[in-house]
This record gives structure tokens, C-alpha cells and sequence, in this order.
């Protein structure tokens, strides 16, 4: 480092040791509009074969999200982009605290080009957004595909993938997983026990009773991180009394997490706790000793999304074929079938405004999003990708294909809900907390859902969170 670059970084040290630079607030980040100064930035001539005006020979540089997909699906990704610009020098890294290694280089300027900004120590969307320091994908969009003829980009994802990265009608995040979400089992296990996977609660609860009376818990969860059960209480709520339900959560609507869906969810929910139908231990665990205990037959069900088989490869018992399946309904007077399941877009990356190769970020998500680039990602993962049609011909592993015949089943009654995306705090802490103390036992259903409500409410009247509408 020169003596410009260690002055540079010690002003931003001094910067991230105040309150409001940690939460990525105020002048934290950096807007998109400013001059870089002397920082040099690349710009192609765009063509018919270079839609998206890259300079042949810019850098590249990239930064992966080390969590359960690994890299090497990036490193592929990289080799097809170099394959077509190989005087272009990518630079590569991963980690799994991308809001700690990247955050200095937003304050000062200096973003990667491409940003997976995913995992638990991912940087809050909502500042990411509300001070611009994301570049609008809408060109991507419109760029045609890169091998399949006749469309563009925007033609060949699925649905809702372009809904859940957008914020007021911008596309600023490239959320590239289409991630199921839903309560998993071991098909042999319950094969071999003479178990039915139940389509009502009533018969969920009388199976809880048998796997109980069997010597195995019939459910575990990720005791550290809770908010993974809130995931099945919202979609029995949401197919319960209708898809407004998300919308009135995801818009902060007063008092949305006290609709009669939500009571008679979270007093659903609450029979597992109270009937003594979790494993032991469970409130301690993580989400991989949560997994893992499942993977090991201590406990019956789990709830999760579909990167579950990905993540737990090293682990899992040959033959063990865990299955997907949504969640039992409350009863016939349910507003959506058995069969509706939560699906959505996911594994959100980024091009930020600043990025010097802006054109080459752009690029690469074309190439990810063509037909080649998904399916060596869902070969190589073990997870679905938001390209349409990309999985035909695949060989898929047997919990994966359990996600596609369950995402076809629910067909055209799939929902889904964006309040982490608009507000990541709601969901990562205040509605967290709330379910760590409800599924360990602490609180009944009427105190959940009042702590969540006060969560919602507390975003709802902070004026320096920007809001976003999401329509009905």
C-alpha cells in the first residue's frame, strides 16, 4: 500500500468506530453519483455481441459468500466469463462476514465489482438502497440472453424473480436461487416406520404422537437461529387466511402480526411446544447441529429451504432421502390447498454503483443467467436457480427433485413474503428474538405475536428507514 491508500484506510477506520457507521447508516456508505476521483473506471463500445458495453480487458473482481453453497460454482462461473473475455483478469475471494470485509470499501469508494452479499453477516439491504450504492439491473433485464435465442434475460427467469430484488420499481438485486421452503423428512425413515407425511394439523399432531411414542423427537430447529420456524407458522397463517396476509406484514400494516390467521397459526405452532414435541437440546443448537441431529434420526421434521440437501451433503447417511414437503393445513376453511408451498427468489448478489467494471458486473450475471451457467450451478449445488427451464436434462439428486415436484404441485398458488428484504433488522433480530422465545417455551402464542407486532411498529415509526411498498 501506498502512503495515499494507508491514509485513505486509516480515515475509514476512524469512520466504522462510530455508531452510525456500523449500522451502515447516515453518510456510512458512500452514494452512487459521486465522483470517484482519480479511480479509473471501464467502458466498453456495445454491440450486437457485446450488448452490455464491456471492456474486453477491464478486471473483474468478485466476492463469494463462503456459506453452504462454496465457491466453486463462482470459480466455473468465472472460467465461462474469462472464456469470452480472456484478457480480462478476474480477481476472486470468499467469506462468510461479507458486511465486515466489504463495508470499508463502500465507505471508501472502492466496492468489487460483483457482490454475493448473503449469510448472516450480510450488509442490510435497506441501507444498501436507501443511500444508492446499488446499480440498477434494469439493463441486464433487457440484454438478450446469452444462449437462448430469441429472449431476453428477463424472458427466461421465473416468477417472482425480478418482484423480490425490486425496491419501489427498481431492480437493484439478482437474487439467483429459487428456494423452496417447507418441512422436511427422511422418506426412509418414514418408510420404514409406516409413517404418512400429513396433510392436516390434526393428523400432524396425531403423528407427532406416534413419532414420540417411537423413542424420536418429532421435530428440532435451529435453537440460535429461530427465525427458521417462523418460516412454516407464516405459511400456515398465509394459507390459512389468504396471501394479503403477506402483504399486510410485508407493508408494516398496523397490527398485521394479530390477524386471526396469525392467532390461529401461532396457536397451531404452539401444541408442539407445549405438547413437549421438540428435541431436547434444540433451543442450543445451530443450523447445522440442528441438521445434523435430523440427518441422524434424533428428530422427525425440520423446517428449512431447499439449499438443506446442499448443506448437509457431508453429513447425511446414505439413503437417508430427505423430502420437502409444505406445510399441513389448519383446516378446509384454508384460503390456499394443502399443495401451496412457499416459493421464491434468493441468494441475492450485487453490482454496486461504484463498481469499477460496472459493465463486467453486469456480465457476469448474464452469463450466471444463461442456460449453461445454471445448470453447472444446480449440478454442482444441489439447488434450483431462477432460469426457467434450466434443470431439463439435469440428473437431480433425490431431495431436489422432492423440491421440483413440490413447486409443481403448488403451481400457480405459491407465495411468498419480502419484509426481510425491505427490512432485514425485523426479521433478523425483533422477529428472531420473538421466536426463540416462543418455540423454547418462554411465551405463549398471545406474547409472540405481540413482540413481533411491536417489532413491525418500531420500523413502521423509525423515520431514517426508508419503507417500500410491496402491492396486493
Amino acid at each position: 500500500m501506498n502512503r495515499r491508500d494507508i491514509l485513505r484506510r486509516t480515515a475509514v477506520a476512524g469512520a466504522l468506530a462510530t455508531p452510525a457507521a456500523g449500522l451502515l447508516t447516515g453518510c456510512a456508505l458512500g452514494g452512487g453519483d459521486d465522483d470517484k476521483g482519480d479511480d479509473k473506471t471501464y467502458r466498453g463500445t456495445k454491440t450486437e455481441q457485446n450488448p452490455l458495453g464491456v471492456k474486453e480487458d477491464a478486471p473483474l473482481e468478485i466476492v463469494i459468500f463462503n456459506g453452504g453453497f462454496g465457491e466453486e460454482y463462482a470459480k466455473a462461473h468465472e472460467a465461462m466469463y474469462t472464456e469470452k473475455y480472456p484478457k480480462a483478469k478476474i480477481t476472486h475471494s470468499a467469506t462468510q462476514e461479507i458486511n465486515k470485509t466489504l463495508q470499508p470499501r463502500f465507505v471508501d469508494g472502492t466496492p468489487p465489482d460483483v457482490v454475493n452479499n448473503s449469510g448472516a453477516g450480510q450488509i442490510d439491504f435497506n441501507g444498501l438502497v436507501s443511500q444508492g450504492t446499488l446499480a440498477d439491473l434494469g439493463e441486464l433485464l433487457d440484454a438478450p440472453s446469452m444462449d437462448i435465442p430469441g429472449k431476453k434475460v428477463r424472458d427466461t427467469l421465473l416468477p417472482g424473480a425480478v418482484e423480490v430484488g425490486s425496491y419501489n420499481g427498481k431492480f437493484l438485486v439478482m437474487n439467483y436461487t429459487y428456494t423452496a421452503y417447507g418441512i422436511w423428512y427422511s422418506t426412509k425413515l418414514f418408510t420404514e416406520k409406516g409413517w404418512e407425511y400429513p396433510k392436516t394439523w390434526d393428523d400432524h399432531i396425531a403423528l407427532c404422537k406416534k413419532i414420540k411414542a417411537a423413542g424420536i423427537a418429532p421435530w428440532t430447529y435451529a435453537g440460535k437461529h429461530p427465525r427458521y420456524m417462523s418460516w412454516p407458522l407464516l405459511a400456515t397463517a398465509i394459507k390459512f387466511g389468504g396471501t394479503s396476509v403477506a402483504t399486510a406484514i410485508d407493508n408494516l400494516e398496523p397490527n398485521a402480526w394479530k390477524s386471526d390467521a396469525m392467532k390461529a397459526a401461532a396457536e397451531a405452532w404452539h401444541q408442539i411446544v407445549k405438547d413437549g414435541y421438540i428435541l431436547a437440546g434444540s433451543p442450543g443448537l445451530d443450523h447445522k447441529q440442528s441438521q445434523t441431529e435430523w440427518c441422524q434420526g434424533k428428530a422427525a421434521m425440520i423446517s428449512c429451504g431447499s439449499w438443506l440437501e446442499s448443506e448437509q451433503k457431508g453429513v447425511t447417511p446414505d439413503g437417508f432421502n430427505m423430502s420437502i414437503a409444505p406445510t399441513p393445513s389448519l383446516g378446509a376453511s384454508d384460503k390456499l390447498p394443502f399443495e401451496a408451498i412457499r416459493g421464491t427468489a434468493g441468494e441475492p448478489f450485487i453490482v454496486p454503483a461504484k463498481a469499477r467494471n460496472l459493465a463486467g458486473g453486469l456480465e457476469y450475471f448474464r452469463t450466471m443467467l444463461s442456460k449453461k451457467g445454471a445448470q453447472d450451478f444446480t449440478k454442482k449445488v444441489s439447488s434450483l436457480t431462477v432460469v426457467a427451464g434450466a434443470t431439463d436434462g439435469v440428473e437431480l439428486p433425490f431431495g431436489l427433485t422432492s423440491v421440483t415436484k413440490a413447486l409443481d404441485a403448488s403451481g400457480s398458488n405459491g407465495f411468498n413474503w419480502v419484509y426481510p428484504n425491505y427490512y432485514r433488522k425485523l426479521e433478523r433480530n425483533l422477529v428472531d428474538a420473538a421466536c426463540g422465545e416462543f418455540f423454547s417455551g418462554r411465551i405463549g402464542p398471545a406474547e409472540f405475536l405481540e413482540q413481533c407486532q411491536k417489532g413491525a411498529d418500531s420500523i413502521a415509526s423509525d423515520s431514517s428507514i426508508t419503507k417500500y411498498k410491496r402491492a396486493g
